[in-house]
């Protein structure tokens, strides 16, 4: 994630630099046609530097330490490989379900504890923004 970030930080500093050196040969009323290329350089830098600045935005919420793609349903599969290790949850019956990085828990677990654990476990997943926990406390539902 560092690494992307600086990658967008040292390129806008480049087009900062290539724009200032641009701007101080533009004259004011662009006469020829080399006055006009570099008019449209410096348009097409300001184009550049706004979209980079949003595609490191969006990258900072979309990309695992690991540097995999978080979506919906790498989310929810995350969630539910850290469940099945957890003692508290054995005999438990949880569906996830993850929209825009909130997760929802559904189902039964077989007590309080179990039912918290749920929740923290899914609360310290990366990738989740919030956790909606509409768990039950009872048997393990019938097939």
């Amino acid at each position: 994630m560092k690494r992307v970030s600086s990658i967008a930080a040292s390129f806008l500093a480049l087009l900062a630099v290539a724009a200032v050196h641009a701007s101080a040969d533009v004259p004011s009323t662009p006469q020829t046609a080399a006055g006009q290329t570099k008019k449209a350089a410096v348009a097409t830098k300001d184009a550049v530097v706004t979209a980079t600045k949003t595609v490191a935005d969006k990258t900072k919420d979309g990309l695992s330490k690991t540097g995999e793609v978080m979506t919906d349903a790498w989310v929810t599969t995350r969630v539910h490989a850290r469940f099945v290790n957890e003692d508290l949850l054995k005999g438990s019956d949880i569906s996830v379900d993850t929209s825009k990085h909130v997760v929802t828990l559904k189902g039964t677990v077989t007590n309080r504890a179990g039912r918290a654990r749920a929740t923290s476990v899914a609360r310290g997943t990366e990738g989740v923004r919030r956790v909606v926990n509409r768990l039950t406390i009872g048997p393990k539902r019938k097939a």
